[in-house]
Parts: C-alpha cells; sequence; structure tokens
C-alpha cells in the first residue's frame, strides 16, 4: 500500500512558476514509478509528466515540454514536479500517481495509486 500526498498548489499569474511535490509513504518508493497528471473542469485527466524508478527516464506531454521538468528523490520518498512559464491553460487539479512498474505510461488506468489531487490556478 503506497499513499501519496500532494502539495505546493496555489494561485499564481500567467509567465509564473511552482513546484509541486508528491510524498509517499511506505519503503518500496524506488519500486514506482511515477507520473503527474491533470484534470481541468470538464475535461479528462490527462497525463502531464513521468519518471522512472530511478530517474534515469523522464516523460512529457506535448503540451508542457521544455516547461515543466519532473524529478524524484528516492531517499526522501518524493516526487516532484517543476512548473515554469505557466499558463491559464495549466490551471487543473494535478494529481501524483504510482505504478509498480518500471515503465512510465501515458494512461491513467496503468496506476495503482493516486493522491488526493492540489489545485493550480494560473490567471491570466
Amino acid at each position: 500500500q503506497v499513499q501519496l500526498v500532494e502539495s505546493g498548489g496555489g494561485l499564481v499569474q500567467t509567465g509564473g512558476s511552482l513546484r509541486l511535490s508528491c510524498a509517499a509513504s511506505g519503503r518500496t518508493f524506488n519500486a514506482y514509478a511515477m507520473s503527474w497528471f491533470r484534470q481541468a473542469p470538464g475535461k479528462e485527466r490527462e497525463f502531464v509528466a513521468g519518471i522512472s524508478r530511478f530517474g534515469s527516464s523522464t516523460a512529457y506531454a506535448d503540451s508542457v515540454k521544455g516547461r515543466f521538468t519532473i524529478s524524484r528523490d528516492n531517499a526522501k520518498n518524493t516526487v516532484y514536479l517543476q512548473m515554469n512559464s505557466l499558463e491559464p491553460e495549466d490551471t487543473a487539479v494535478y494529481y501524483c500517481a504510482a505504478r509498480l512498474s518500471v515503465v512510465v505510461t501515458t494512461n491513467a488506468n496503468d496506476y495503482n495509486y493516486w493522491g488526493q489531487g492540489t489545485q493550480v490556478t494560473v490567471s491570466s
């Protein structure tokens, strides 16, 4: 069982930055590929970024490439999402998710555990 707790969301102006954190419980954090998803009102949950178990491989949605960076610290059982050059279209609830696998996928159904989400609002 893994519990995930996100933090770091908030209100920011267009062009600003935020850093999201996701703290995981348990002693097997490095057994999980980790990803961030987001869901805007009236839209489906979408993949944002993912990172392999030891951080050697990352993946990004086209919409965030060059602006967002995912990283992890296995010693702290934490995954991060640095978000720069934020746009109003980035407004959503952001969720971290854990997948008991070496492979990051973009399909939300492949993930075993989810956090409760943190709201990110970008004002124009």
